[in-house]
């Protein structure tokens, strides 16, 4: 495996856009809120929403319902398609605008998939598409939406500001309107006026609570329309699925292959090599049998030092590829023979009632393997632990060391292979390692029961 230890993290806070950093601010976040960008952004994309939205809502409704009313002719069919692929159009500029004002990165959805060239056979996979169903939902959704967050935005937004700045322009009423300031009451006998410096103090606090409130207002409204982006305009979670399943059966393939490359170079380096040189030892002891006995005796008793270093390979080859100790009497015992072999005291604590099911049980044993061979080849640890559990239906290893830390994922790193490999069986590899110690790696694999033995 490639060194991992040593090798520290790469951290990179952000504020939700695109190599952005986090800075330490002195004015807590809800009075800088109101001037940050992120507020305006978010203000622009409500603002920006009713438009576009009435432009969705229009272009969806008018195609829609013209292709419905021409389905009694062949004419509705391209309709109806065009007015989805245009959906799907809207959508994409959907997700750019997202991308840009609220910093949400959403995949596009699963491509259209034309088995054949022509028209008819794009209408055909335009109608199929989910993707395109949603878009044209998305367009229905998002106008009664656009026009509560408009109003509800709008009207927060102006209340707020023109209630913190009235001591500035309080005094247009006197001078322009021929009143004391704004009316708060009034009657045919008795009027309220903000007009003397207590109210217009009073009234320019109650606008500072507005203010500030008003940008996580505006937020929450937002939350609802990154959830319809995210949830209408991106691929479906079955897609998602199918993909990420795609990814780690490609992981597991290429797993497999470089196993099957390393134990033939192992053998062919190996344990082949060494037999083919006892081979030819004893086919040379043979010809010296009846010239030289004493030869022949001594180059018998050197082939037979051979075999037995050749057993020894084979059986760490085997070991290797998934060791006896691990079918007959489980993980307990197959991590306390890998334990006693680690450079370091280990102290193995495993605590399941059964046993997983083999494949499952066979990656937590080589999982372990693997992480005690860093501890032993890099950590310069004095002491490490292995720990096992069962919970719920997850399955959890932990291995801790008190070495020099500083181990990570970080790309091209032994570390990083295993955590492809567990991410294939949808499990989890959680490296917690500081400069300067100790590290604690924690894999979490799902539970599949052994039900056949």
């Amino acid at each position: 495996m490639a060194t991992e230890y040593g090798q520290g993290y790469g951290l990179d806070s952000g504020s939700g856009f695109p190599g952005s950093t986090e800075r330490r601010h002195r004015l807590p976040a809800a009075l800088r809120a109101p001037v940050e960008g992120r507020t305006w952004r978010e203000l622009a994309h409500v603002l920006l929403s009713l438009p576009i939205s009435i432009l969705l809502f229009t272009y969806a409704v008018t195609m829609v319902s013209l292709g419905a009313g021409l389905l009694v002719t062949f004419l509705g069919i391209p309709v109806l398609a065009a007015a989805l692929a245009g959906c799907r159009g809207f959508g994409a500029m959907e997700r750019t605008r997202a991308r840009a004002l609220l910093g949400l990165e959403v995949a596009e959805p699963e491509p259209l998939r034309v088995r054949k060239a022509g028209a008819l056979a794009w209408m055909g996979a335009v109608l199929k598409s989910g993707a395109s169903w949603r878009a044209l939902l998305y367009a229905v959704l998002q106008l009664p939406w656009a026009v509560f967050s408009f109003v509800v935005a709008v009207n927060v937004w102006v209340l707020g500001w023109a209630l913190l700045t009235y001591p500035l322009w309080f005094w247009v009423f006197p001078m322009y309107a021929g009143q004391d300031g704004v009316q708060l009451y009034g009657d045919e006998a008795y009027r309220i006026y903000l007009d003397n410096p207590f109210e217009i103090t009073v009234t320019a606090l109650v606008g500072l609570l507005f203010t500030i409130a008003t940008p996580w207002i505006v937020r929450a409204l937002t939350m609802v329309d990154r959830l319809l982006v995210h949830g209408l305009l991106g691929p479906s979670r079955l897609v998602s699925r199918v993909v990420e399943l795609e990814s780690d059966r490609g992981v597991v393939v290429d797993t497999a292959a470089a196993d099957l490359r390393r134990i033939e170079r192992d053998l062919h380096d190996g344990a082949q090599a060494r037999l083919v040189a006892l081979a030819m030892d004893l086919g040379l002891a043979k010809e010296k049998l009846h010239e030289d006995p004493e030869t022949a005796a001594r180059m018998v008793d050197e082939a037979h030092g051979e075999v037995k270093t050749a057993l020894q390979e084979l059986r760490d080859l085997a070991r290797g590829i998934h060791p006896a100790v691990l079918t007959d009497r489980g993980l307990d015992a197959a991590l306390s023979s890998v334990a006693s072999r680690c450079t370091v005291p280990v102290r193995v604590e495993v605590d399941l009632a059964e046993r997983p099911a083999p494949a499952i049980e066979g990656i937590a044993y080589f999982t372990v393997s693997e992480l005690l061979q860093n501890v032993s080849k890099h950590a310069r640890a004095t002491w490490a632990g292995v720990e096992v559990w069962r919970t719920e239906n997850r399955l959890m290893l932990q291995v801790v060391d008190n070495g020099v830390g500083g181990a990570g994922t970080a790309q091209g790193s032994g570390l990083a292979g295993l955590a492809e490999r567990l991410d294939a069986v949808d499990g989890v590899l959680v490296v917690d390692s500081p400069a300067g110690g100790p590290t604690r790696v924690t894999a979490e694999l799902p539970w599949r029961g052994a039900h056949v033995r």
